[in-house]
């Protein structure tokens, strides 16, 4: 059953195959033999989830269900889950147990799907490789040696292995395509706003994003259709219409005008990794697309953009972590400040307390014009670099990440390095737009993957553009060897 993608277990269970509690149970088995190698999961929920797949079964058989109805699937434990432990990976929040469900979790829920429980992240989002974590690192199903990438890489490795056969994520810099990539499976980051952030706990406010992660594209039309839309609980969310996002799926993408930005392959992008993106770009031009160089010429400014107001604004955000009211309280503490200091202290990892430092540095008197401020500028020119992209091209594709895989611990000792694993990602995020990563080829038994970036709410392009390709291609197929195919 886990070989099958999300969107033919639908189908199956429509067609009585097998019941969801059989498929569950499938699911909760595999991770229970498999995870201790991966560490994927924080939480697993076995008893509710038998529940909700006897419940979702009782309404198959009622003729009211829909097409997630009695879908297995995992929730990153950035998402509130009522009852349930939600830690964000971190000491911090290691005994919060959320009285409400994330509108995320909550919609899902109310289209029947299973939750298997919650996956393991970098601490509050912060990082590329899935080593920040307080439960440990995630490692990678095709090779255990290499990281899954970060921050949604216990999500990307359980869609990966198929302890799940999708799984929710964030995306603040490329934290749902770049373990997307670094996995082999498909990722899906929405325009800023088309997904409620409402019970997502924030790491940067303008930034974060929920999206998907699966196997195919078919599979993210259908998790992304029932969690987006306008939620009146998020004033960031857009009051806009939600589409069918399967409906055009199969349409001919003949004509479309697809963009390469020259900027995405420059002499940090790996020879294997261009070989596998430029015989992806080969597939669509036989599918009668036309592909045009074009530029984004501020692009070089991203990472240094991203780490001015990422940390700015986590700075803020985090600041409600103090042992006051939830979370971690030191026990060592005397008087007030004592204890937020020990609290804050003992209760975050090193790389969040790094970003909290540079943002509150950032933000202080005296440095705001010249560090925030100026950042907040050159978001603009990088906004302004993609729209004029799009008065031209339909799509902009290019490779994900500069590599495959690096193995865990290559890159904790020097934080720049690994920031810059993300070049290529951060750019749609600081321009709000939606982008995606799907599985391209191998290198040396590790997964690539093909991004492709579109204008604000073309997330139906988009998956269009991607299931046009994975019907011309097996990557999304393919499997780690071992114990995890």
């Amino acid at each position: 059953m886990h070989t099958k993608t999300l969107a033919e277990l639908s189908a199956a269970l429509q067609a009585r195959e097998f019941s969801s509690e059989a498929l569950t149970g499938h699911y909760l088995e595999r991770i229970g033999r498999l995870d201790p190698a991966l560490n994927s999961f924080v939480t697993v929920t076995a008893d509710e989830a038998m529940a909700a797949a006897a419940a979702a079964d009782r309404r198959i058989a009622a003729g009211e269900a829909g097409p997630l109805t009695g879908i297995p699937i995992a929730h990153k434990d950035i998402f509130c889950t009522s009852g349930v432990r939600t830690s964000c990976g971190s000491r911090m929040l290691d005994n919060f147990v959320s009285p409400y469900d994330a509108t995320v979790v909550a919609r899902l829920k109310a289209a029947g799907v299973v939750m298997l429980g919650k996956t393991n992240m970098d601490e509050f989002a912060m990082g590329s490789s899935n080593e920040t974590s307080f439960y440990g690192p995630v490692r990678n199903p095709w090779d255990t040696a290499r990281v899954p990438g970060g921050s949604s890489g216990g999500s990307a490795a359980a869609v990966a292995a198929r302890l799940a056969p999708g799984a929710t994520g964030t995306d603040t810099g490329g934290s749902i395509r770049q373990p997307a990539a670094l996995t082999g499976i498909t990722g899906l980051k929405p325009t800023y706003g088309r997904v409620s952030r409402f019970g997502m706990i924030a790491f940067a406010s303008s930034l974060d994003q929920a999206g998907t992660l699966t196997a195919s594209a078919e599979d993210a039309a259908l998790l992304l259709g029932a969690m987006a839309g306008f939620d009146d609980k998020d004033s960031t969310s857009v009051d806009r219409e939600v589409p069918d996002y399967s409906l055009h799926l199969n349409d001919s993408i003949a004509g479309l005008r697809v963009g390469i930005p020259v900027e995405f392959f420059d002499e940090g992008l790996a020879g294997e990794n261009r070989v596998r993106i430029e015989q992806a770009l080969d597939v669509y031009r036989h599918l009668g697309c036309e592909i045009v160089e074009v530029s984004l010429p501020n692009l070089a400014l991203s990472v240094p953009t991203y780490y001015v107001v990422a940390p700015a604004e986590c700075s803020s955000n985090l600041s409600r972590f103090d042992g006051v009211r939830f979370g971690y309280r030191s026990e060592q503490s005397g008087d007030l400040f004592d204890m937020y200091s020990r609290s804050r202290g003992e209760g975050f990892g090193d790389e969040v307390k790094r970003r909290i430092m540079t943002g509150t540095y950032a933000l202080s008197a005296g440095y705001y014009d010249a560090y925030y401020l100026k950042a907040q500028q050159a978001r603009q020119l990088i906004s302004a670099d993609f729209k004029a992209a799009f008065e031209k091209v339909d799509v902009l594709m290019g490779p994900t990440t500069p590599t495959p895989a690096f193995e865990i611990g290559a890159k904790t000792a020097d934080p720049i390095t690994m920031y810059l694993n993300d070049i290529y990602t951060i750019g749609v995020n600081l321009a709000g737009l939606p982008g995606m990563s799907i599985p391209c080829g191998l290198v040396d038994g590790l997964p690539v993957g093909l991004q492709l970036m579109g204008p604000a709410f073309a997330e139906s392009r988009l998956l269009q553009t991607a299931h046009a390709y994975q019907k011309e291609t097996d990557w999304h197929r393919q499997l780690p060897a071992a114990d995890f195919g």
